[in-house]
């Protein structure tokens, strides 16, 4: 009698379910990822974590799009990077947003919209500080905001435009509590404008539906001499 070999091990479908909530949750975390620090963040296999992304991105949780380069590109076709789509960031359970939106309520119950303005403005000191420390590296302010943005897990990146430059964010870590205190992008908005020297414009957020927290920064206004 030949030997009996099993067929090969399959996950079940609720393993199958709860490692796609692991790699859905990665991304979140950590903005726009390729398969390969996919797979080295969760430790499994290169062909597990691209059977998962081809059913989080046929289910439209994800979106793939090609990995940006910047400076010298090897050979070969840039990496797939994997970001949430609007309808991914939705499958999360958001019990610490309604804890923030909350304490929030209460703040403004408390110490009324000022006391809410005040922490908008708590909140981007972290932004404001490691920009005050690494914005003597940069010739172009932008660049040391975009990098601490980054850093700060907001998957920021600039966009040259015909008028000036867009600030584009891929990630926000506080969307669904700025959608119900629009103060926290306002007090964003303004740190951008006092870090750059410029007015900006804000022209989309992911708190209002959009797919990126979009900053216009304009061309420095050149004055004529007479």
């Amino acid at each position: 009698m030949a030997e009996y070999v099993p067929d090969a091990v399959v996950e079940p479908l609720s393993d199958d379910v709860s490692t796609r909530d692991r790699v859905a949750r990665s991304i979140l975390e950590h903005g726009p990822s390729t398969a390969a620090d996919l797979a080295e963040r969760l430790d499994l296999t290169a062909a597990a974590i691209r059977r998962h992304l081809a059913v989080l991105t046929d289910a439209g949780h994800l979106v793939a799009r090609e990995q940006r380069v910047y400076g010298h590109r090897g050979r070969g076709r840039p990496a797939k990077v994997f970001a949430l789509t609007d309808a991914g960031r939705e499958t999360f359970h958001h019990a610490y947003d309604q804890l923030a939106i909350r304490a929030l309520q209460f703040l403004r119950a408390a110490g009324g919209a000022e006391a809410v303005n005040d922490f908008a403005e708590q909140v981007m000191e972290e932004v404001r500080r490691r920009f005050t420390a690494e914005g003597a590296e940069y010739n172009a302010p932008a660049d040391a905001l975009a990098e601490v943005l980054n850093e700060q897990g907001y998957v920021a990146s600039l966009e040259p435009v015909a008028s000036g430059t867009q600030l584009c964010q891929y990630h926000c870590p506080v969307a669904h509590v700025a959608r119900e205190f629009p103060e926290l992008c306002a007090a964003e908005t303004r740190l951008f404008s006092e870090l750059l020297g410029s007015h900006v414009q804000r022209i989309a957020t992911i708190a209002h539906g959009d797919g990126v927290c979009t900053t216009h920064i304009p061309h420095p206004v050149e004055r004529k001499v007479s």
